[in-house]
């Protein structure tokens, strides 16, 4: 191996991360690789900044994933000039791992676009993560749904995802459909072969501007991660999942730049915690079935009633009492809107938004909005030292809603999806342990697992 470039002093990741769940799970690559991360639930003011200026990743949460082009065309510039000026030598536009995007609506294209226009240099993107269950190979993205392998365009949920369907599996194909920029390929094979670097000369010859990264196993995930940081201009700009994150820290421990991380301490199980779910994956209907068979009450929450302001705040009391009622009785309430893409109440909730002249994607801001404000008033009034947020779009809103401005990792609880404590100017609120789980993120049991703590070896 070459002589590897060192590390610099200070932040050497900047990111925003187009949904919340998202951007922990890259909060969490770096964070438990052992480089202190903070991640801003909102843009931190230079005051707040200052409070982590030692930290080497920093990450802004956004909604992005949610917003239409226009939207990132007022909004991305400056978040973008703002994580350049942090100094830090790779600067990321974080997506989810699943690529959940479309023209008209979480334009992983139009995001690139901008970041082209502020920054020099090839764009490297890197997408697949196999710690979280994703596999690229030959530019093709697969995942993971309980235990089973599916490129993306035939995946159970993301083929016929509500709002952002994954019609093709080619992430330069699909990609194509969002920006003009030419996206080039280093594949797996020319990887392991020992070739990466010349694959990616042929590719930036060719004319590329974004260049796909092959990942299949632990080798090609430092290979991709060498490429990053052995090529990149100062600062690079790159797009793709936690697994940039991941990759980076993956190199940077095979090439002997990192201390050997300190094993985390055992989060202890708390005695009643509060859940709620905006998310309507089949993965999060099997967690809500398993909670409600291990100590949760579940709460159905009528997402049709956000439609008019008024039933929904009347909506939102009913279920506050419901979920506060549960907690006196020593339980946990697990509050949600969907049990699955199969549920209902998701056809209810797309006929009341058409009747009402109403739109789809307001609607599920409130949603999400109300979620947040019903679990925080829940977790005041019972005083909960834990919570839990599940649904990507849902967390972007909801925990913004919390009286929380910036996390760090305390401890895993499944690939993606860490517990974390929240830090916040109000001491009343500073400490809360906060889950924001991804809808295919986790095992069956997360919920509970998310309760009765977790013990992290070294």
């Amino acid at each position: 191996m070459r002589t590897p470039r060192p590390l610099p002093d200070g932040c050497l990741v900047a990111f925003y991360g187009d949904d919340f769940t998202g951007s922990s799970a890259a909060m969490e690559a770096l964070a438990f690789a052992g480089l202190e991360t903070v991640l801003f639930l909102a843009t931190p003011t230079a005051e707040r900044l200052s409070a982590f200026q030692r930290y080497r990743g920093i990450g802004i949460a956004g909604i992005a994933r949610s917003q239409n082009p226009e939207w990132m065309d007022a909004n991305l510039p400056q978040i973008f000039s703002l994580l350049q000026k942090m100094g830090a030598p790779v600067v990321h536009y974080k997506v989810c791992s699943t690529f959940d995007s479309a023209p008209h609506v979480g334009s992983i294209g139009r995001a690139t676009d901008i970041g082209a226009k502020l920054f020099e240099g090839w764009i490297p993107m890197i997408v697949a993560d196999p710690g979280m269950g994703r596999f690229q190979s030959f530019g093709h993205l697969f995942a993971l749904a309980k235990g089973k392998g599916y490129r993306l365009d035939r995946h159970p949920t993301m083929a016929k995802h509500p709002v952002t369907p994954m019609g093709e599996s080619d992430l330069a194909l699909h990609l194509a459909q969002q920006t003009a920029l030419s996206c080039g390929l280093v594949d797996f094979v020319s990887m392991k072969h020992g070739s990466g670097d010349s694959s990616l000369d042929e590719a930036l010859a060719e004319g590329s501007r974004i260049v796909s990264l092959d990942v299949l196993d632990q080798e090609t995930l430092v290979e991709a991660g060498r490429l990053v940081w052995e090529r990149r201009e100062k600062p690079l700009f790159a797009v793709g999942s936690q697994g940039l994150e991941a990759a980076l820290a993956a190199y940077w421990s095979a090439a002997g730049l990192l201390p050997k991380t300190k094993a985390l301490g055992r989060v202890a199980r708390v005695d009643r915690i509060a859940c709620v779910s905006g998310s309507v994956s089949p993965v999060t209907a099997d967690q809500i079935a398993y909670a409600v068979v291990h100590g949760f009450t579940g709460i159905r929450i009528r997402g049709d009633k956000a439609v008019d302001k008024r039933a929904w705040e009347n909506e939102l009391v009913h279920v506050k009492q419901e979920a506060l009622a549960v907690l006196a009785h020593g339980a946990s309430p697990l509050v949600y809107t969907a049990t699955g893409p199969d549920d209902p109440a998701v056809v209810t909730l797309r006929e009341a938004v058409k009747s009402a002249g109403a739109s789809l994607e307001a609607t599920n801001d409130r949603i999400g909005e109300g979620l947040g404000r019903l679990l925080d008033g829940v977790a005041r009034d019972a005083k909960l030292e834990r919570v839990v947020i599940s649904g990507g779009d849902t967390s972007s809103h909801a925990a913004s809603m919390l009286g929380i401005d910036a996390l760090t990792a305390l401890a895993p609880l499944s690939p993606g999806s860490p517990l974390c404590f929240g830090h916040s100017t109000d001491p009343g609120r500073n400490g809360l342990q906060l889950a924001l789980k991804g809808g295919q993120v986790g095992g069956d049991d997360f919920f509970c697992v998310a309760r009765d703590g977790v013990s992290q070896q070294a």
